[in-house]
């Protein structure tokens, strides 16, 4: 069996290899030339999935190590008969934690702030679990839920009233409620200018030709943009003029990515009819078992051990700094910093010790951190 992969699903080879001979390439550039003798597609984000690739191919299999699913002709695998799987929620823990830390890295006195969530699935659920849990006040638009299963439902437009946006929608194109630029030129003028925008759900939510007017203005909200629409093509004017921007990291961390080739791989042997006991299991290596010490005092906060971790203020940084030679294409520029992404570590990787309050423990804790005690 040959099975062909986009080279930055975390230990693809190995994890695979069992199965057959495992090609991998750039995921932006897998072509139906690449696949023509393949019958297994692991792909991520950036590789589109459709008729045009899939059509002269003998795929039989496609997974996607991601949380989302806009990059599949849904309809056209299965018109073919092909297999699909994906990784909803395997990330979703990064991705809330990248959301505290921009908090933690822009937001003075974030904790006192209205949060809005707008979409409340597998990523925004979890911001809205973990902020209720630090008591934030927190408000939600999801229509597709109602306030019996989210007693913080509201409209949207009071929704875009919050101190602080967070997006968290999938990208739709139809159906009652479509989420591709649900977020123009009236809803940005609509948001309160000392508030915050922050997507790191799908580029094309916002229109990003209208956020570039707006941020042109005087009466702005400020914006954190880890996904971009055109994405790796991305405007330098916009990246100009943001708060923080980083390049479509906010689910890359180590355990995420780990956890995305984990339940893809258990999907794909779940088709090829291998009983449990026989599957292909995640024995995690003894590095994701040991704990990295953080040393905390008296005086330490909480926003002082979150960006210890993880400062997304860097990533802004790696990515400006790579956008500042303008012989460099755009494209080029965004797709070196993200393939050079430095190893990220989850929350639940570090054990706080030394003096810190119990409440400062229980607030490091419903984030995921370990405490000594």
């Amino acid at each position: 069996m040959k099975i062909v992969a986009d080279y930055g699903i975390a230990d693809v080879e190995s994890r695979f290899s069992r199965h057959g001979e495992v090609s991998v390439y750039p995921g932006r550039e897998i072509s139906a030339a690449h696949i023509r003798d393949a019958e297994v597609l692991l792909v991520r984000s950036v590789t589109r999935v459709d008729r045009n690739l899939l059509a002269s191919s003998p795929v039989r299999f496609v997974g996607s190590a991601t949380i989302g699913t806009d990059h599949v002709d849904l309809d056209y695998l299965a018109e073919r008969g092909i297999e699909f799987a994906f990784a909803p929620g395997g990330n979703a823990t990064a991705v809330v934690q990248y959301v505290i830390a921009v908090l933690c890295a822009c937001v003075d006195d974030w904790r006192r702030k209205s949060v809005s969530i707008i979409g409340c699935g597998q990523v925004g659920g979890r911001v809205l679990t973990c902020l209720r849990a630090l008591g934030l006040e927190c408000r939600v638009f999801d229509p597709f839920l109602s306030s019996q299963q989210v007693p913080e439902l509201c409209d949207f437009a009071h929704a875009l009233n919050a101190d602080v946006i967070c997006l968290h929608t999938p990208l739709t194109l139809g159906g009652a409620h479509p989420t591709f630029h649900m977020i123009g030129a009236p809803e940005l003028a609509r948001i309160r200018p000392d508030a915050i925008l922050i997507n790191a759900g799908r580029g094309a939510v916002i229109d990003n030709r209208a956020l570039a007017t707006t941020l042109r203005g005087d009466a702005i909200p400020r914006v954190v943009l880890d996904v971009w629409e055109n994405e790796p093509a991305i405007g330098r004017d916009l990246l100009a003029r943001v708060l923080l921007g980083t390049p479509h990291i906010a689910g890359h961390s180590f355990e995420g990515k780990l956890r995305g080739t984990t339940m893809v791989l258990d999907a794909f042997e779940q088709w090829l009819g291998l009983a449990a006991e026989d599957r292909t299991r995640y024995n995690r290596p003894k590095t994701l078992d040991d704990k990295a010490e953080l040393m905390a005092s008296s005086t330490t906060s909480l926003e002082d051990l979150v960006l210890a971790v993880y400062d997304p203020r860097c990533d802004f940084a790696d990515l400006r700094s790579a956008f500042a030679n303008h012989e460099v294409p755009a494209a080029i520029a965004f797709d070196a910093v993200r393939g050079a992404y430095k190893l990220r570590r989850e929350f639940n990787h570090y054990r706080v010790e030394g003096a810190i309050s119990q409440n400062l423990g229980e607030e490091l804790l419903a984030l995921g951190f370990e405490v000594a005690r």
